[in-house]
């Protein structure tokens, strides 16, 4: 396992590289100008000047080719420059801001990572369970009970029930989220009242795709013949489902929960929109719409590290869980 573990850890560096150009590419292929958008303005009310927008673009590193100069072997290309300040730990400063952007990830990290994590332990805390019990009362009407109310969470969208969650708090019980963010580290209790909103509806949407996979998973492996057998020597539902039948059926459940977790690292914008939250979602989408090269490209390398580690978790979890799985590596 040790072995294997190592062969994924090497992964990262040819699929970093690999997404690190994917992205450096398409950032300088798409229509537009960033020199001429810091001139302009983002209300396209700046005066432009060819010779201030020639200067821009030279200490943009803009006018310098792409990938390669074949004048000197790819020295000074915008891709070469930056990728060696990237193995410096020098990811550049924002085109938007002027703040290095390590810093802002840095400062942002935790806000997202929060929201997805809180997301991911309440969609397992009540989507296991209730896959479970429709499990065992399947085609009952507890079973039918509980299906209509994941069909509803697999139906509506993320931002309507935070919409409706923020408007119930206003005009039924008069309270809103407390203002300005506070960070864990500062304040845990003001933090998981600003984050746990955010989490919420997020949590209860994944729990009924987890709940529909625990279900589906259960029954498959209570059709095998190792149950029938175990429950054949007179052993108890519960000894059968908590020794035999959860460890396996656990397996397709933990992928899509690792899945999950790694799609929420990036799609957590709308909430943070929503509940007022510096997280790097929305940065993200700050940054594509002004063109911020530095700080796309650097939120981009953070997600995939973030989902590389995932899976890499994901392998471990299975070894443990699954004694076949550590005898076949």
């Amino acid at each position: 396992m040790r072995q294997q573990v190592v062969s994924r850890l090497l992964l990262f560096v040819p699929t970093l590289i690999g997404v690190a150009v994917l992205i450096f590419l398409m950032l300088r292929v798409a229509p537009g100008d960033v020199a001429l958008s810091i001139l302009v303005g983002p209300n396209g009310q700046g005066q432009f000047d060819q010779v201030r927008y020639e200067e821009l673009r030279h200490q943009l590193g803009l006018d310098k080719p792409i990938l390669l100069d074949p004048a000197n072997l790819g020295r000074g290309s915008q891709f070469v420059e930056w990728a060696s300040g990237i193995a410096r730990g020098d990811w550049g400063d924002s085109l938007e801001t002027e703040r290095p952007v390590l810093k802002e990830i840095s400062e942002r990290l935790p806000t997202t990572f929060e929201i997805a994590f809180i997301a991911v332990v309440l969609a397992m805390l009540i989507g296991i369970p209730l896959g479970l019990v429709m499990a065992v009362k399947q085609d009952s009407l507890t079973d039918h009970v509980l299906r209509i109310v994941s069909i509803a969470g697999l139906s509506m969208p993320s931002f309507w029930v935070a919409t409706l969650i923020l408007l119930a708090l206003v005009l039924v019980f008069h309270w809103l989220p407390p203002l300005g963010y506070r960070q864990f580290a500062q304040d845990p209790g003001t933090n998981l009242l600003q984050v746990v909103w955010a989490a919420l509806p997020l949590g209860y949407l994944l729990s009924a795709v987890i709940a529909r996979m625990t279900r589906s998973s259960v029954l498959d492996v209570l059709r095998n013949d190792y149950i029938r057998t175990a429950r054949a020597k007179g052993l108890r539902d519960a000894v059968v489902m908590s020794r035999h039948a959860l460890r396996n059926a656990f397996l397709p459940v933990i992928t899509l929960s690792g899945l999950q977790f790694a799609g929420l690292m990036g799609g957590t914008v709308v909430m943070e929109t929503i509940w007022n939250l510096p997280g790097l979602g929305s940065r993200l989408v700050g940054a594509i719409n002004y063109r911020d090269y530095p700080m796309v490209e650097g939120i981009v390398l953070v997600f995939t590290v973030i989902v590389l580690l995932t899976n890499v978790l994901i392998d471990l979890a299975y070894a443990w869980i699954d004694p076949r799985v550590r005898s076949a590596r």
